[in-house]
C-alpha cells in the first residue's frame, strides 16, 4: 500500500513537471504567477516544481516584468542548453543530419548523397552514423548531452516490442527493416540516448504544427510533396496513425483505375501523377529535357518552361494541380480539417504557381460545406522541416517525461 502511494506521488510530480515544461516551451517566457494560472496549479506547487527544474538546469531566468503593486516578477523559460537533439531526414536523394539545441536552433549539419547504392539499408545506416559523429564533432558536443536522435524515413513505421521501430517501404525496397536496432548496433552512442523513428511526412507535419503553418490548429492535414507524396493527419492536435501507424499514405490513394504504374507497384496512385519523380517522367514523355542526376533542378527547369510559355509544360502543371486538388478534396471530405498545409521541396517550388489552381480543384470536387471551412496554404519551414520534425520526436518524449531521460530500450 505504501509503495502504491509513493508511485502515485512520483507520477503526480512528473505530470506537474511535464505540464510546466510544455507551457514554458510553447508559450514562454512566463512568470510563476502566469504559469499557475495557465496550468491550474497552486503557487506553492509552481514554486516547488520550478525550483526543482532550475536546480536540474532545465529552466533559466529571462528577465522580469512589473507586477500590480508588488515587486517585479521573474520570467522563466526552458534553458536552450539543457540538452542537444539530432534530426535525420532519410530523403529521396540524400541523408541529412542536423544537430539542434532544445529550442531547435541549428548547431551543425551534414548530408550524404544517395547515389549508386540507392536505398541499401547498410549504406543508409552508415550515413546516419557518420553524420551523427560529424555534427557532434563539428559542434564540440559530447554524446552524453544528447536527449535523443529522431529519424524521418519513407514508408510505414511500426513498433516491435523486441527490436523497436520496423520500416515497411515498397517505394524504396524496404520490407520489415528493423532500423532502430540496426542503428543502435552500428552507431556509437551511449545506451541512454534513444532513437525515435517515424514516417517523414509525420515528422514534417509535427514540425509545421509546432513551429510553422499548422500552429494553432487542432484538425489539419500537412502534405509532404517531394519525389513522392505523403501526409500527416492531425486530429484533436495529435497525429493520427491508425492501426500500425500506416495512416497518411496520401500518395497511394487511387486516382485512376488501371492508370500509371506507381513506384509502390500499384496502378493509378496519386503519386504516379503528381510526385516529382512521376512529373519528370511525364515531362520527358512529352519531349521535355530532364536532368536525371538532379531532380530539384529538373523540376525547376519544368517550372521555368511553363513560366516561359511552353504549352506542354503549362498543360502538364495545370493537370497536376487538378490531380492534387482532387486528392485534397478526398482529405477534406474524409477528415474535415480546418487547415491543409502543402510543403516539401516540390511543394515549395511549385506551390506559389499551382496553389490557386489546387484550391479551385479542391473546391470543385469536395463537398461545399467542409471545403468552405478549410484553408489551403504553403508550409513555412522550408527544406529542413523533416529534420526539424524528426528532432521533435525525442524532444516530445523529454517534455512528456518532465525533463527526465527515457528509459533504456523504451520505444515511442
Amino acid at each position: 500500500m505504501a509503495e502504491a502511494k509513493k508511485q502515485t506521488v512520483r507520477d503526480l510530480r512528473r505530470a506537474n513537471r511535464a505540464s510546466l515544461l510544455r507551457q514554458l516551451y510553447f508559450h514562454g517566457p512566463l512568470s510563476r504567477h502566469e504559469l499557475g494560472q495557465a496550468i491550474g496549479l497552486s503557487s506553492g506547487t509552481v514554486s516547488n516544481v520550478t525550483s526543482g527544474l532550475l536546480a536540474d538546469g532545465l529552466l533559466a531566468e529571462a528577465g522580469s516584468v512589473e507586477s500590480d503593486g508588488g515587486r517585479p516578477r521573474t520570467l522563466l523559460r526552458v534553458a536552450p542548453d539543457c540538452g542537444r537533439l539530432i534530426g535525420v531526414d532519410v530523403g529521396e536523394t540524400r541523408v541529412r543530419v542536423e544537430l539542434f539545441d532544445v529550442t531547435l536552433t541549428e548547431l551543425a549539419r551534414t548530408e550524404y548523397p544517395l547515389t549508386d547504392a540507392g536505398y541499401d539499408v547498410r549504406t543508409v545506416v552508415r550515413h546516419i552514423g557518420d553524420g551523427i559523429a560529424a555534427v557532434l564533432t563539428t559542434a564540440g558536443v559530447p554524446a552524453d548531452l544528447l536527449l535523443g536522435v529522431g529519424v524521418g524515413v519513407p514508408g510505414i513505421v511500426e513498433q516491435d516490442p523486441a527490436v523497436g521501430a520496423v520500416v515497411h517501404s515498397a517505394t524504396v525496397g524496404w520490407d520489415a527493416v528493423p532500423l532502430e536496432s540496426l542503428l543502435r548496433a552500428a552507431v556509437d552512442l551511449p545506451a541512454t540516448v534513444p532513437f525515435r523513428v517515424a514516417n517523414g511526412a509525420r515528422t514534417f507535419g509535427q514540425a509545421e504544427m509546432w513551429y510553422g503553418a499548422g500552429r494553432g490548429s487542432q484538425d489539419a492535414v500537412i502534405v509532404l510533396w517531394g519525389s513522392g507524396v505523403g501526409a500527416c493527419i492531425v486530429t484533436g492536435g495529435e497525429p493520427y496513425g491508425g492501426t500500425g501507424s500506416a495512416a497518411g499514405e496520401f500518395g497511394h490513394v487511387t486516382l485512376r483505375l488501371a492508370g500509371r504504374r506507381c513506384r509502390c507497384g500499384a496502378l493509378g496512385c496519386l503519386e504516379a501523377y503528381v510526385g516529382a519523380h512521376a512529373l519528370l517522367a511525364r515531362w520527358a514523355e512529352a519531349g521535355g529535357e530532364v536532368d536525371a542526376s538532379d531532380h530539384e533542378a529538373a523540376l525547376g527547369a519544368l517550372l521555368a518552361a511553363a513560366e516561359g510559355g511552353d504549352g506542354r509544360a503549362v498543360e502538364l502543371l495545370a493537370e497536376s494541380a487538378e490531380f492534387l486538388g482532387a486528392g485534397i478534396s478526398d482529405l477534406i471530405n474524409l477528415f474535415n480539417p480546418e487547415r491543409i498545409v502543402v510543403g516539401g521541396w516540390a511543394g515549395l517550388l511549385l506551390g506559389p504557381r499551382l496553389l490557386p489552381e489546387v484550391r479551385r480543384a479542391a473546391d470543385a470536387y469536395a463537398l461545399p460545406h467542409p471545403a468552405g471551412r478549410s484553408t489551403i496554404g504553403l508550409g513555412r519551414l522550408g527544406p529542413d522541416a523533416v529534420t526539424v520534425g524528426a528532432a521533435t520526436l525525442p524532444l516530445a518524449d523529454f517534455l512528456a517525461r518532465g525533463g527526465t531521460r527515457a528509459a533504456v530500450g523504451a520505444s515511442a
